[in-house]
């Protein structure tokens, strides 16, 4: 037996409340969502997330159309994080991303120097594997920081690798050599979460 997606029309009485969407409590919430936002609009949920988004920001450089940038999105709205930034080419596959773009604040930058003039109040951390990049368990993120992105087989651009203010790696023990960079994007904001957010 198939377990159902979301949940049912609501029962009567509805429960009150502007947040609350009168066509999901009619028909029932299908949606990948957490059962607190069951019902609500999409706009109540943006704005109850943006209320009580995490500090750290995530950006992708996407210059060759990179089909992890909606891994990235949903990664980003899994931990919260206040922003997401695409680099580059405005159009992204948004597939991956299973609707959470919605929830998002989502700035588009033609330029590195354009995303650099953005976010010159946070800490720019890369994520590459650079020689100098610094092992990801040795390291402290930065709280007020934006975590970028290269894509996946070119990785980082040479110049937003130089205006990082550092860059972090990911230990690996395989043959490869680095991970997916949906998963490396996972990883990280996990680790700024583990680092900031105490549960």
């Amino acid at each position: 037996m198939n377990k159902p997606i979301g949940v049912p029309p609501h029962p009567k009485p509805w429960p009150k409340g502007p947040h609350y969407d009168q066509e999901l409590l009619q028909n029932g919430d299908t949606r990948n969502v957490e059962d607190k936002y069951r019902y609500w609009t999409v706009a109540a949920i943006k704005q109850d997330l943006a209320q009580n988004a995490s500090e750290v920001e995530v950006a992708i450089e996407n210059w060759q159309h990179d089909f992890n940038i909606g891994t990235i999105v949903r990664n980003a709205n899994a931990f919260n994080a206040q922003k997401v930034h695409i680099i580059g080419k405005k159009q992204w596959n948004r597939r991956g991303a299973m609707v959470t773009d919605v929830y998002l604040t989502i700035e588009h930058h033609p330029t590195v120097q354009d995303f650099l003039q953005s976010v010159k109040n946070k800490a720019i951390i890369a994520v590459d594997t650079y020689k100098n990049a610094r092992n990801l368990p040795e390291v402290e993120l930065p709280k007020n920081a934006v975590l970028v992105f290269g894509g996946e087989g070119p990785g980082l651009s040479p110049e937003m690798a130089e205006a990082a203010d550092f860059m972090v790696k990911i230990p690996q023990y395989g043959s490869t050599r680095s991970v997916n960079v949906g998963v490396a994007s996972g990883i990280l904001l996990y680790k700024w979460a583990e680092q900031h957010k105490h549960y």
